[in-house]
């Protein structure tokens, strides 16, 4: 029998990310393994959400930084409370998706499964952009990498999201507090909370996004597309080798537990093979 894997997340008005994020980990792990908590019990449990378990709690308070330490705080207490049940956690924003690389022949779960992990694990991060020279707005239709091809090998990304005791998670589950990580060879965690133009601007109109303090964050992280539409892509094969041995080694001097990559700007263009996943 293999391990008992779950996965869970914390969303808020955001339908469009979380049906993809139930669709790919429910098909990988079981619905019934899912855990989904919406930000604030004025959310509606989504009518497609049967089999998933999905709990509305009190909204969490504060702007984006306060915020975001309560929200990593509540969802390791849930992690480490999943932990007596499971043996280990995958625990993502709805935007993240993990990704053994098909030429594995592995699922999610049986490459999970046949990973020796002691306290944590992380894929690559990959940051999918819009190639607005090349690429339109998504849609809902098609899955994601069908319609984008272009990404950022981004430290940022490389985040320690599979646990297999409790733990800490810092803010936005970059690092893991007093522990270092893992990144699994074939592993990615492909990241698309900004691979729309149209998606950001919208973003940007949301009340009470503005409210929350998003805007500076918003306009940051858009950068993605500015710089897969400038720069010119590498080949993923050499460039994600070398991305995950540098980020192995190197470390930020004021974070030893978190990856480096010297700055670096590496855009590759995303395998074929990738393109049915999500």
């Amino acid at each position: 029998m293999g391990k008992k894997i779950c996965a869970l997340t914390m969303v808020r008005n955001d339908d469009f990310y979380l049906r993809r994020w139930v669709a790919y980990y429910g098909a990988e792990l079981g619905r019934e393994n899912l855990y989904v908590y919406l930000d604030g019990k004025d959310q509606l449990v989504p009518s497609w959400c049967d089999g998933v378990n999905v709990t509305a709690v009190d909204k969490i308070p504060g702007q984006v930084v306060e915020a975001e330490k309560g929200r990593l705080g509540f969802l390791s207490d849930k992690a480490a409370e999943l932990l007596r049940r499971y043996d280990l956690v995958i625990g993502t924003d709805a935007d993240e998706f993990l990704v053994p690389d098909p030429a594995l022949g592995l699922s999610l779960s049986e490459y999970l499964d046949r990973a020796d992990i002691k306290t944590s694990i992380s894929g690559l991060g990959v940051d999918v952009g819009q190639h607005t020279g090349e690429e339109g707005d998504i849609s809902e239709d098609g899955t994601f990498l069908s319609q984008r091809h272009y990404a950022r090998l981004s430290t940022r990304y490389t985040k320690p999201c599979v646990i297999a005791k409790p733990v800490r998670w810092g803010s936005g589950f970059h690092r893991i507090k007093g522990h270092n990580f893992h990144i699994g060879k074939g592993l990615y965690l492909f990241h698309f909370g900004y691979f729309d133009l149209g998606r950001i601007k919208a973003r940007f109109e949301d009340p009470s996004r503005r409210a929350a303090g998003w805007t500076k964050h918003l306009e940051r992280r858009s950068k993605t597309i500015r710089l897969v539409t400038e720069r010119k892509a590498g080949d993923w094969e050499s460039w994600t080798r070398f991305a995950r041995f540098v980020q192995t080694v190197f470390r930020p001097p004021y974070a030893w537990n978190k990856p480096a990559m010297f700055e670096m700007v590496v855009i590759v263009r995303i395998p074929e093979r990738f393109s049915k996943i999500i």
